[in-house]
């Protein structure tokens, strides 16, 4: 069992909560394996179809906890990552951060590359890094503009300050704000919406947009597109929701891994 994040599956969608209460969720190595494997493991269960990512008690995550992370470094006491996060979250099914509270540091960066982040009116967040003398991570250096801004993410960063729900709201960080009693309903409702959709299909779309968000080559996009929409020709899901569009009738979408 784990010891640092909660596990509840519903129907069709798994939520992982940061379970630190008492150091508002702060990162540990424990907890990035934790869920790293957690992740891996939903990805491989075809009863998963969407994931949900958020806090226990106050906060979401406030940042790297200083003990099990800087001061264990400066000491030459330093662990390995478990694997490549962005590649993780970037090739996984759809994954929802339902940010409660303070989301500072790496509680931040680890969900910047996700599919949705939704935000409750009492979060808060701050790319904080200057303030502890270290600098961004998990590609947060490129997937910061993209969600807020070229000036917006030179703010962020330079300022390390910190920003309401709403103000993220505003800026584009958070895709949805909500009050925070809606906040879990809101995320789970939509990775059920999600979820619904035949899960391959969810993961070719998450490539594609992954791959040719950056391409400049517009014949390369052209190319890779073709390339997935030929495989989503031939695949039973399309021939099936051609059937039910005919037939009058809802799809059913049996094949879920």
């Amino acid at each position: 069992m784990p010891n640092t994040i909660l596990v509840d599956t519903k129907e069709s969608v798994l939520t992982i909560t940061l379970n630190r209460p008492q150091r508002l969720n702060a990162w540990t190595h424990e907890m990035s394996t934790e869920m790293y494997d957690t992740i891996s493991e939903a990805n491989s269960d075809p009863d998963v179809g969407a994931i949900v990512i958020t806090g226990e008690g106050r906060g979401f995550c406030a940042g790297a906890d200083i003990k099990d992370n800087f001061a264990a470094r400066l000491e030459g006491k330093e662990q390995s990552s478990r694997g490549n996060w962005i590649e993780l979250v970037r090739s996984s099914k759809p994954l929802i951060a339902a940010v409660n509270g303070p989301c500072i540091g790496v509680g931040a960066t680890m969900i910047l590359a996700m599919d949705i982040i939704i935000a409750s009116q009492n979060a808060k967040f701050a790319m904080a890094f200057v303030k502890m003398g270290v600098t961004p991570e998990l590609a947060s250096s490129h997937f910061l503009p993209k969600r807020v801004g070229w000036g917006k993410a030179h703010e962020m960063c330079l300022t390390g300050r910190m920003y309401s729900g709403k103000e993220a709201f505003d800026i584009g960080l958070a895709d949805q704000l909500v009050e925070p009693e809606e906040l879990l309903p809101k995320a789970q409702e939509l990775a059920s919406e999600i979820a619904a959709n035949p899960s391959p299909h969810l993961r070719w779309v998450k490539q594609l947009l992954t791959e040719n968000e950056s391409e400049h080559d517009i014949n390369e996009v052209f190319k890779r597109e073709g390339v997935v929409l030929g495989q989503a020709y031939e695949s039973a899901e399309h021939k099936e929701a051609v059937a039910a569009f005919i037939e009058k009738r809802a799809p059913v979408f049996r094949r879920k891994i």
